[in-house]
């Protein structure tokens, strides 16, 4: 083991700048840890099962092998890992026994199941307690001491409750999404290592599952068909066919004629129940089997007395068997994996959407209802757990003072309130002139009139104006298009009209008539890939009645694509970037929707092409799919330090680099590779060149959430007030990580931004990047609020999400294109036009 107390970066300090408050978090305390060595024991099950199969065989295992282990309660994680308190007295053995409930019914088929246990590793817990306490480095030892608590701590709600990953969900008070799926509220939680101390984090959580309908009503709902004839009528289509297939696959039902039964669907057959014919064995009255034909309706009817009131449809594929939808029913709590469409998505934020106060409240009924104060396992491990929220030290750190152009009517550097401010009587700091732009209406003039586009032209262009933009065209072409026609064909032709009228095309406005993904997306695919030129998109609504505060945001986004710049710091605001040459960069990975396997992930990076930090250039590059290293690493930051040197003409001396998208058991993968390409980077360009680089990992998908305890520490909302920051408390014990809650509350619980350093050459202080850090939040160029995380990193993600438009194989439609199988590659992403690379065209 080193020397040192971590490989990453040690806390250089503790954060002491800003308003000290007291908040509570969503930890619970560890009052009593085990101060027992805990035995680690490999564990193998055969045959192979499903977690939740695992842990009832464990449990079944218990019962009947108590003595042969010592009376101990070891706890299970569901695959490979077994601790216990005591030692159970052998280094290998294997357990073979028969369980009658494989698959949790009653009475359904027995099963042999084998069980080999070995002895991995004695933990000695001595090694945790020092590593809390700072004085130990993090080793393997503590890591499965981590291990064996989550363990624990996880083990007995596994087995009363539906569990996935670190997460248990309840049917009580669930919502409907849709037809189909049901929203679950649950509760995640985790053990987190805390300066002297371990604490268990706990928040609300939720997720999607299928309702437990028959299989009939199902595949009526998925077809969007209201009566069951309907169904029957047109279930011949192959189309539907295969609709209904590929969202049932997979599911587990229970048989309605067999209620002890279940099984997994595999398909559909290729007929229906009167046509899907097999021979069956009957017995004749003098005792000879002769073998007879008959098909799936008339069995049912024969052996069940049931008549099928959809004979003539597909049958179910379960278990080597064909059986009828209308008897199959499927079984509660399948979670469902695929990606939400619009509607379910902004059903699941409904539901999920909780103040402070009440998402508080969750999370203690959760703690009760995981029950950790009368485990037994828990009692056994002598391990006990606080039934209060931590309170910790807070610190609001102050707004940066924020500059417009000089010009501007009234305060052109100011200092925001509560991190929100307006364009009122403002100048954008660099404004750019707009000569040569176009509007395409997706729509009839029946559903907007001409006068009502005309009229928000006039307004644009007025707004423009106010705000220290140009437009010298103010007789745009407009055009009116079809959404259902040939898209490429209308962009390629108004861009050829504009370019007649006004010369080279700058900007195509086009005019949506509503919120969904596919017209978006293939208009941004054609403008970014094929035609070059930014283009904004408008919804009809704010089209039809335009307000001055939407055109002013409308104004930032455009003059942003066309290379302007619309505000900055204060100069001595940010003296870490100001004094000598700096560069920002930020890189995220977009990876496919849950289930997608066949698609490739999209890395992401952005860079600060300014002394200022307004403008941005980009990087993007298809990789294997769901790998979160970015494997063409060196080449993107050897192409934005290259733009940095043409824009600035000076090479950066510092670097700071802000990572999103990275958990925690990849920081090393991080250090290992990422850092490495990034020196590599530097040294490409020039033999010796060696900028400082800062690197931190940027982490806003954490269950941490913070309350303020005092009304005066509150937003209007709430919540905590932006600049609040916590470096005490729930942090690492040992490494330079905190949390900065930058933004305002605007809906729910504010989440905040964690921020963990794994490399610093620059020698941070916690005030220096904690500062620097809310101050940068200030700068998001699309809006005039703070923003939840720095703009690098922020805009590193609307830049991966942007590209994976850039394919024409992307779907966003249809559920059943999402589940889609064809292969998209990565040659299949076009390139972004060189037209676009050095602005920001992913400003929506």
């Amino acid at each position: 083991m080193s020397s040192r107390l971590t490989e990453l970066v040690k806390r250089p300090n503790v954060g002491t700048n800003g308003t000290p408050i007291k908040v509570r978090a969503s930890h619970f305390e560890v009052t009593q840890l085990p101060d027992k060595t805990i035995h680690h024991y490999d564990v193998m099950v055969t045959p192979d099962v499903p977690s939740a199969v695992n842990r009832r065989v464990y449990q079944n295992f218990l019962t009947l092998y108590k003595e042969d282990l010592r009376g101990a309660s070891p706890v299970y994680d569901g695959k490979k890992n077994l601790f216990s308190y005591v030692d159970l007295g052998f280094e290998r053995k294997t357990f073979e026994f028969t369980l009658p409930q494989a698959g949790g019914q009653p009475g359904g088929i027995s099963n042999n199941f084998k069980i080999k246990i070995a002895k991995a590793a004695t933990i000695n817990l001595a090694e945790l307690h020092n590593f809390l306490e700072g004085t130990n480095a993090v080793s393997n030892n503590v890591r499965t001491a981590i291990q064996a608590l989550d363990v624990l701590i996880h083990h007995e709600p596994s087995m009363l409750y539906r569990a996935f990953g670190r997460s248990f969900f309840t049917p009580e008070g669930c919502k409907p999404l849709d037809g189909k799926l049901d929203v679950w509220r649950g509760w995640f939680t985790s053990v987190r290592p805390a300066p002297g101390r371990m604490m268990i984090n706990v928040d609300i959580t939720a997720s999607a599952f299928y309702q437990p309908l028959p299989v009939i009503q199902m595949a009526i709902k998925i077809l969007g068909f209201r009566t069951p004839s309907k169904y029957s009528e047109d279930m011949c289509a192959a189309n539907k066919i295969l609709s209904v297939e590929k969202s049932i696959r997979g599911l587990r039902v229970r048989l309605l004629h067999a209620p002890h039964r279940e099984g997994t669907i595999k398909g559909l057959t290729a007929t229906s129940a009167m046509n899907t014919k097999f021979s069956k064995d009957v017995i004749q009255p003098d005792g000879t089997v002769t073998t007879q034909e008959t098909n799936v309706a008339a069995y049912f009817n024969e052996t069940y007395s049931r008549t099928l009131l959809y004979a003539t449809t597909r049958c179910l594929i379960v278990r080597r068997m064909a059986l009828p939808l209308e008897l199959c029913t499927i079984v509660e709590g399948q979670r469902y994996g695929k990606k939400l469409d619009e509607f379910q998505t902004a059903e699941m934020i409904k539901f999920t959407t909780l103040n402070p106060t009440a998402r508080a409240n969750e999370i203690k009924k959760g703690l009760q209802l995981l029950n950790y104060k009368d485990s037994k396992f828990l009692k056994e491990f002598g391990m006990k757990i606080s039934n209060e929220m931590a309170v910790v030290d807070a610190r609001i750190l102050p707004a940066p003072a924020i500059c417009y152009h000089r010009l501007s009517k009234k305060e052109a550097t100011f200092v925001p309130n509560e991190g929100a401010w307006n364009l009122r009587d403002k100048r954008v700091l660099h404004g750019k002139t707009l000569k040569s732009w176009g509007v395409l209406v997706w729509a009839t003039e029946r559903d907007i009139s001409k006068p009502q586009v005309n009229n928000f032209v006039r307004e644009l262009i007025q707004t423009c104006s106010d705000t220290g933009m140009t437009i010298s065209s103010d007789d745009p072409p407009v055009r009116y298009v079809s959404p259902h026609g040939n898209i490429e064909q209308y962009l390629r032709e108004q861009y050829i009209v504009t370019g007649n009228q006004f010369g080279n095309p700058e900007l195509l406005v086009c005019v949506l008539p509503t919120t969904g993904a596919p017209l978006y997306a293939e208009i941004k695919r054609i403008t970014d890939t094929v035609l070059g030129v930014a283009s904004q998109c408008l919804q009809m609504r704010h089209v039809k009645m335009p307000k001055k505060q939407y055109c002013a945001n409308v104004c930032l986004k455009i003059n942003l694509k066309l290379g302007g710049s619309n505000s900055c710091l204060r100069e001595d605001e940010v003296p870490f970037i100001t004094d000598i040459p700096t560069i920002l960069i930020g890189a995220d990975v977009s990876h496919p929707p849950p289930g997608d396997t066949s698609r490739p992930s999209i890395a992401a990076m952005v860079a600060s092409m300014d002394k200022i930090t307004s403008r941005y250039a980009t990087s993007i590059r298809a990789q294997q799919s769901r790998m979160e290293t970015i494997v063409y690493f060196k080449d993107m930051v050897t192409e934005l330090l290259k733009k940095f040197y043409q824009s600035t003409k000076r090479k950066p001396e510092r670097i700071l680099f802000y990572r999103d998208g990275v958990s925690e058991n990849q920081f090393a993968e991080v250090v290992r590779y990422e850092i490495a390409a990034l020196r590599a980077a530097c040294a490409h360009l020039q033999t010796g060149y060696a900028p400082k680089i800062t690197f931190v990992i940027v982490q806003k998908r954490h269950h941490t959430r913070f309350f303020p305890m005092r009304p005066q520490d509150a937003d209007r909302t709430g919540n905590c007030k932006p600049g609040m920051v916590v470096d005490t408390g729930i942090t690492h014990p040992i490494e330079f990580d905190f949390y900065l809650q930058s933004h305002a509350g605007l809906l729910g619980t504010s989440r905040s931004t964690h921020y963990h350093v794994i490399h610093d050459e620059n020698r941070f202080t916690a005030n220096g990047l904690q500062e620097l850090s809310n101050k940068l939040c200030y700068l998001y160029a699309r809006c005039t609020r703070s923003v939840s995380m720095v703009p690098p990193a922020y805009y590193a993600h609307l830049v991966a999400a942007r590209a994976r438009m850039h394919s024409k194989g992307e779907v966003w439609d249809s559920e059943e294109s999402r589940s889609s199988t064809e292969s998209v590659t990565e040659a299949s992403y076009a390139p972004l036009k060189s037209e676009l690379q050095n602005g920001m065209f992913f400003c929506t």
